[in-house]
């Protein structure tokens, strides 16, 4: 371990013992850092879970219409039902524990997405479909983010929780051992000193 640098004698002492005091309620506050964020570890894996099985779902269902479209419609009726436009998605963010993910996100379909599809009515399903899997594909991309920037702080907080559990402490503790030592040390031999210097009559 690496040695401190502490203040000679009682100064010492007290200056150790503000670092120890500090250093334990700093461990304290990211341990309780830690299991807040362990719990929205779990929240967000559950969303995770959620919005991925929607995302399958939708995704299945986009799929079959879509063949359904392409046989009655043919790849005429698919490549005119397609748009060049592109979707807008807006996401929210918020912060928790001083983590910054997305919260949510909306997902507005191209402007004339929306209009009368030739090829009738399973193209027009077909891209109904499309348009939920890819919003239910944004939803579980922000759930996914979301759990990774937590995870990641989570992980940074444990590696400074172990550092200072693990180390800073230990190290700290040490060092107040040892130098509470030298004092008590010097103090019995100032004591020894003072009675010698008053003369053999005193006790």
């Amino acid at each position: 371990m690496t040695a401190i640098r502490v203040p000679p004698g009682r100064s010492g002492r007290s200056w150790l013992r503000r670092r120890l005091t500090g250093a334990e309620r700093a461990a304290e506050l990211l341990e309780q850092k830690l299991r807040a964020l362990h719990a929205e570890q779990r929240r967000l894996e559950a969303v995770v879970g959620r919005s991925g099985e929607e995302w399958r779902a939708r995704l299945a269902e986009a799929r079959t219409w879509t063949l359904r479209g392409a046989l009655v419609g043919g790849r005429r009726g698919i490549r005119l039902a397609g748009s060049s436009a592109e979707a807008e998605v807006t996401v929210s963010w918020t912060t928790t524990l001083g983590v910054r993910y997305p919260a949510a996100a909306t997902c507005a379909p191209p402007p004339d997405s929306e209009s009368t599809l030739p090829g009738g009515t399973a193209i027009t399903r077909a891209a109904q479909e499309q348009r939920r899997a890819l919003e239910a594909a944004v939803q579980h991309a922000v759930a996914v983010a979301a759990l990774r920037l937590v995870s990641t702080e989570a992980d940074a907080t444990r590696q400074r929780v172990r550092v200072l559990r693990r180390h800073w402490v230990p190290l700290l503790c040490d060092a107040l051992v040892r130098i509470e030592l030298e004092l008590e040390e010097r103090e019995r031999a100032e004591g020894v000193r003072h009675r010698w210097a008053a003369g053999p009559h005193l006790p």
